[in-house]
C-alpha cells in the first residue's frame, strides 16, 4: 500500500510582528502572527478593517514601505528558501511577480493609467521569463483569453480607463498569474464590484487555481466569499490571530466571541424568521497602546476579570482548530454560543 503523499508547504510565517513609527509613537499593526500555507490550498484571512490583514499580506510580499514600517520580530519562509524578511530589495524583485503574485484591492489605482493593458501584462513576462516583445504580446493575449475577456487582441491596446470595474479586476488577475506564481495573494478581490461580477470573479479564481495549483491567501471581510473559496480560515483581531481552523470549524463550530460577532453580523437567507443584523458593539483598541489582556475584552459580553488582566494563549479545540479565548479554559463557566451547529443564529 503506497504512502499518502504529504502536501508541499509553500509558506511558513512565524511570530510576525510589524510596527509603524509615527510622530505620536509606535503603532503595533501585527502582533505575533503565525500560520502556514500548502500547495493548492486557499487560506482566508478575515476580520474588521484595521485588524492587520493587509499589512500581514503586504509584509509577505515586502511591499510595506520601510520606513515608517519595520519588522520587529518573526520570520517568513517561502518555498523552503531562507527567511525572506532578511532578503535585499533586489533579491525580492526576482521573487515578486515571478513566484509571488498579488491582486490588489482597487484595480483602478493599481493599474498604470499611462500604459496599455498589453504592456502592463507583458512587463513581468519580459522581466521574469526573458520573453521578447512579440512573445510577451502573444502570452498577454492568452492571459486575457484565460481570464474570460472577449476580443483580447483588441483589449491589449486599450488603457485602464476604457474598461469596466469587473474587466479591470480580471486584468489584475491576468497580471498576477502571468508568470505562474506559486503563491497568489488576493487582497479584497471583489470589493466595489456588483454581486454578479463578484460571482464571476470568484468562479474565475477557482477555475484558475484548480488548473495551476497555486496557493492562495484570500484577504477579505466578506464571509460569503470565504465559504465559496477557502479550505482554512484565520480570524484576526487587533493585529493577532484569535481563531483558526477549517471552513467548517469556523462556520459551524466557532469558539471565539469575536468570530460569533462576525457571523451574527452577516445577512442570512436560510432563516425561518426575519431578524435584524447584530453589529459588534464598541470599537477596536488603539494599537499605539494595546491592552494588557485580551484585546476583544472591552467589546465582549462574556468577558471575565482574567480577560482584562492576561492575554490568553491559543487553546486547542481539535488538531487544526484553535482559539485564543479564556472561555475555553477548563475552569471557565459554560457559555451557549449565539451561533450554533449548522451555522444557525440563536434568537
Amino acid at each position: 500500500m503506497s504512502e499518502k503523499k504529504q502536501p508541499t508547504k509553500i509558506l511558513d510565517v512565524k511570530d510576525l510582528k510589524v510596527s509603524f513609527k509615527t510622530y505620536a509613537g509606535e503603532i503595533q499593526a501585527v502582533r505575533g502572527v503565525s500560520f502556514d500555507l500548502y500547495k493548492g490550498e486557499v487560506l482566508a484571512i478575515v476580520g474588521e478593517s484595521g485588524c492587520g490583514k493587509s499589512v500581514t499580506a503586504q509584509t509577505i510580499m515586502r511591499l510595506v514601505p520601510s520606513p515608517p514600517s519595520f519588522i520587529k520580530e518573526g520570520s517568513i519562509t517561502f518555498d523552503n528558501k531562507s527567511d525572506i524578511t532578511k532578503l535585499s530589495e533586489r533579491a525580492m524583485e526576482k521573487i515578486r511577480g515571478s513566484e509571488m503574485g498579488m491582486i490588489f484591492q482597487d484595480p483602478m489605482t493599481s493599474l498604470n493609467p499611462t500604459m496599455t493593458i498589453g504592456k502592463q501584462i507583458a512587463e513581468g513576462l519580459i522581466k521574469h521569463q526573458g520573453l521578447n516583445k512579440e512573445q510577451a504580446a502573444e502570452r498577454s493575449v492568452e492571459m486575457l483569453r484565460l481570464v474570460g475577456i472577449s476580443n483580447p487582441e483588441g483589449r491589449i491596446k486599450q488603457y485602464p480607463h476604457e474598461l469596466s470595474g469587473g474587466m479591470r479586476q480580471r486584468i489584475m488577475i491576468a497580471i498576477a498569474l502571468a508568470c505562474s506564481p506559486k503563491l497568489l495573494i488576493a487582497d479584497e478581490p471583489t470589493t466595489a464590484l456588483d454581486v454578479t461580477i463578484q460571482a464571476q470573479i470568484i468562479e474565475l479564481m477557482q477555475k484558475l487555481q484548480e488548473k495551476t495549483e497555486t496557493a492562495i491567501i484570500l484577504i477579505t471581510h466578506d464571509l460569503g466569499v470565504v465559504a465559496d473559496m477557502a479550505q482554512r480560515v484565520v480570524v484576526m483581531y487587533a493585529g493577532k490571530i484569535v481563531e483558526e481552523g477549517s471552513v467548517d470549524d469556523i462556520f459551524y463550530n466557532p469558539k471565539h466571541p469575536y468570530t460569533w460577532g462576525l457571523l451574527k453580523s452577516v445577512p442570512r437567507l436560510d432563516l425561518e424568521h426575519k431578524s435584524d443584523l447584530v453589529p459588534i458593539p464598541g470599537t477596536p483598541p488603539d494599537l499605539f497602546a494595546p491592552p494588557k489582556g485580551c484585546a476583544f475584552a472591552a467589546r465582549c459580553p462574556y468577558a471575565m476579570d482574567i480577560c482584562l488582566q492576561q492575554d490568553p494563549d491559543k487553546f486547542e479545540v481539535t488538531n487544526q482548530h484553535k482559539a485564543a479565548c479564556w472561555l475555553l479554559h477548563p475552569d471557565a463557566p459554560a457559555v451557549e454560543p449565539p451561533v450554533g451547529k449548522g451555522g444557525k443564529v440563536h434568537a
